[in-house]
């Protein structure tokens, strides 16, 4: 069933935005700590202080509030947690040269046949747990090592916080036949009630059909869940998966119908999106405009441009062209911008909305522009330099408001990310 010696090492850390929080402030340890929005917004992550009260990720932070209302509420600090995540990056890398990071705070390595230059693999995640918690300062993080990836997930949660937990071959058939089913990735809430109807509770329930009964009553998911609740995963730890879009979008703190105010943010995200895509060599055709109404309706808009482009000017005209084009239905809630189809070939410039192209010359100009305000932020601070459409006529207290809404923006883009290497996770 399982290839001989292999073994897949899944590294998951503790808390990791709150654990950042109490490590930077001293006086937050040992107190129930939750990092999300303010009264819009969710729990991004808590302490395992505050999971005592019932607190988890993606409540609603007025729910966390009720649930403990005496717990330290801090804005997420994404340029600091994202610092941090670069830097196990960087650690858990020295151990095996094929890692893959699943999102900002976990990660899969191939620890097959490295026990010459670690020993053990038992004796691999305890140094790799020692050189976590040396690279930051004292973080913790919790190790799952088993002989396939899913596996080695759902032993990185047996002991948690700061634990190590080994599934070895010969005890898989037993963990699986008491492994409820829904700790299986993939299945959700709507299937494990259906599978619930069933009467099936545990990989072992799963185990007493057959793949046939599976595949025919759910099709391709039954024949994950079936294949999983026996343990098999050929799934590789793969280094790096290309991207398939990059996006930014804000929840205001207050609805808004005036086009302007949106235009504003438009600029913002175009700016971040622009940014990342630079930063990762890439550009995209595609430019989609996402709007939530009051009212929680959700629409999106997009245009596909003739060349792909990178620019923050042409990605933020282009969304202000779906913007114009746009008869708003009532006040909004959230904007965002997104850019995707990342093909390889062709000249990176602009071909906008049928009536309004930007020349050669022009997108060039744009990308010299692009190309200093990066070396400038990259040198400086990402707040050295501000486009004066940005800055002018505002007050501080605006300022200080909308960065405030710009570090709740990057915690989503992160966490979107997060949730799209665990559904691509999933599909592979």
């Amino acid at each position: 069933m399982f290839r001989p010696g292999r073994w897949i090492m899944h590294m998951d850390m503790d808390a990791f935005f709150a654990s950042i929080e109490q490590l930077d402030d001293p006086s937050l340890r040992g107190r129930p700590v939750v990092v999300g929005g303010e009264h819009r917004g969710v729990v991004s992550t808590c302490s395992y202080e505050a999971r005592r009260y019932g607190i988890r990720s993606a409540m609603p932070v007025s729910e966390a509030r009720r649930r403990c209302p005496h717990a330290v509420y801090l804005r997420p600090r994404m340029r600091r947690y994202a610092e941090m995540s670069a830097l196990v990056r960087e650690t858990i890398g020295r151990f095996s040269p094929k890692v893959e990071m699943a999102s900002v705070d976990e990660a899969y390595l191939d620890a097959t046949g490295l026990e010459r230059l670690f020993g053990p693999v038992e004796d691999m995640g305890r140094r790799l747990k020692a050189a976590v918690r040396e690279a930051t300062g004292g973080l913790t993080c919790s190790v799952g090592i088993a002989p396939v990836k899913f596996l080695a997930k759902i032993a990185s949660e047996q002991r948690k916080p700061d634990g190590l937990f080994l599934l070895a071959p010969e005890d898989v058939p037993a963990f699986l036949a008491a492994l409820p089913v829904t700790a299986v990735p993939g299945v959700g809430r709507h299937f494990s009630a259906e599978l619930a109807r069933m009467g099936i509770k545990t990989c072992g329930d799963v185990a007493r059909y057959g793949e046939e009964f599976w595949s025919r009553r759910y099709g391709k998911a039954g024949a994950v869940l079936w294949a999983r609740a026996r343990g098999d995963d050929p799934r590789e730890v793969v280094p790096w998966t290309p991207p398939k879009s990059e996006s930014s979008e804000v929840t205001l703190d207050e609805d808004t119908a005036d086009r302007e105010v949106l235009r504003t943010w438009l600029l913002r995200h175009a700016e971040r999106v622009g940014a990342s895509l630079r930063r990762q060599g890439l550009a995209g055709r595609t430019v989609t405009l996402k709007i939530k109404y009051a009212d929680f309706h959700q629409i999106t808009r997009q245009v596909t441009l003739e060349h792909r482009t990178a620019s923050t000017e042409s990605i933020y005209e282009t969304a202000c062209g779906l913007l114009d084009a746009l008869e708003l239905e009532g006040r909004v809630r959230l904007v965002g911008v997104g850019v995707s189809g990342f093909e390889a070939g062709g000249p990176v410039q602009l071909s906008l909305m049928p009536e309004k192209v930007v020349e050669g010359k022009e997108e060039e100009r744009r990308g010299r522009l692009d190309k200093a305000v990066d070396a400038l932020r990259s040198r400086y601070g990402g707040r050295a330099v501000m486009r004066g459409r940005l800055f002018e006529g505002r007050s501080e207290a605006d300022r200080a408001m909308a960065q405030t809404q710009e570090d709740r923006a990057e915690g989503r883009r992160i966490r979107e990310k997060s949730r799209a290497c665990a559904k691509d996770e999933e599909r592979r």
